[in-house]
């Protein structure tokens, strides 16, 4: 069995009630009294960030929920809607930092979410980082029959996601996946990432309802409109072997996002794939740490 990565700060973790829903939230305390929220992407969890906290000051105070349906968060009944994100944000935020504008760090998903709270409510963000997070592929209306069939047609069978026949085997196929991951960060994020049912074997832990394609064709120029109302400075980060800014085009370039994004300060990161928080945290810390002590 491959050893784990073993945390340099070590998190603490507990529940809170969001909206109805318990959210599962890791933190880390530091003496800095404002904290740094930090938001995981599409089927990762909060607490592997670790990496990257662990190459940051131990200063810095970082909070980092399971959004709604993934890792130990709660599943809602009624399905999913992206703006419930940025309802599930607001009220941790109420609950957590009141009083303060905070500084929000989101990967992917959690990207878009703190870029479009950031234009929603400006006045409550003092800081964004954007790793690999800006916007998602342009769509037409002439697309939107098709995908209302897709939507139909989905709601037949209830997705699953995948059986491993142990956290081992995924250990592995995280491996094979991505060799910029050391396998102990890897056995980490499998252990994360998965939950054991009777059989022995593991899933993913989240609501495979997440697979089910939106009905609803995602609406570029709402998000510019959201972008515009920015005040705060964002730090957006590209990983070098990503393949995110081929499936955005020339609506995910630096320059691009910087028509909408008055502050924005783009950064590229060397040898890291989509996932850089996990390949490069250290690499990654550095290019942040000094982004918040300039802001």
């Amino acid at each position: 069995m491959q050893e784990s990565y073993v945390p340099r700060r070590p998190p603490e973790a507990s529940d809170l009630e969001i909206r109805g829903l318990r959210h599962h939230v890791t933190r880390w305390p530091g003496t800095d009294p404002e904290p740094v929220f930090l938001l995981h992407g599409w089927a990762d969890t909060g607490d592997t960030f670790q990496f990257l906290v662990d190459a940051l000051p131990d200063h810095r105070s970082f909070i980092a929920p399971d959004l709604r349906g993934f890792g130990r968060s709660e599943w809602p009944a009624e399905g999913y809607w992206f703006p419930d994100y940025f309802a599930d944000l607001e009220a941790l935020l109420d609950r957590l930092a009141p009083d303060t504008p905070v500084t929000l760090v989101g990967h992917s998903m959690g990207g878009n979410i703190a870029t479009l709270y950031a234009g929603i409510r400006p006045e409550r963000v003092r800081r964004v980082v954007c790793i690999e997070g800006f916007g998602l592929a342009r769509t037409h209306p002439e697309q939107a029959p098709a995908r209302y069939r897709e939507w139909l047609s989905q709601l037949r069978e209830p997705p699953v996601f995948a059986r491993f026949p142990s956290l081992e085997a995924f250990t592995h196929l995280l491996v094979r996946r991505n060799p910029r991951l050391p396998p102990d960060r890897a056995a980490f994020i499998a252990a994360a990432w998965t939950r054991l049912e009777p059989d022995g074997s593991v899933t993913m832990r989240a609501d495979p309802a997440h697979k089910r394609v939106n009905a609803v064709l995602y609406r570029r120029e709402e998000a510019e409109a959201c972008w515009r109302e920015i005040t705060a400075p964002v730090l957006y980060v590209v990983a070098e072997q990503s393949d995110f800014l081929s499936r955005l085009g020339d609506d995910g370039r630096p320059e691009t996002m910087a028509r909408f994004v008055r502050r924005l300060e783009p950064c590229l990161i060397p040898d890291a794939g989509h996932m850089v928080h996990h390949e490069q945290p250290e690499r990654l810390a550095r290019e942040i740490e000094d982004f918040l002590a300039r802001h």
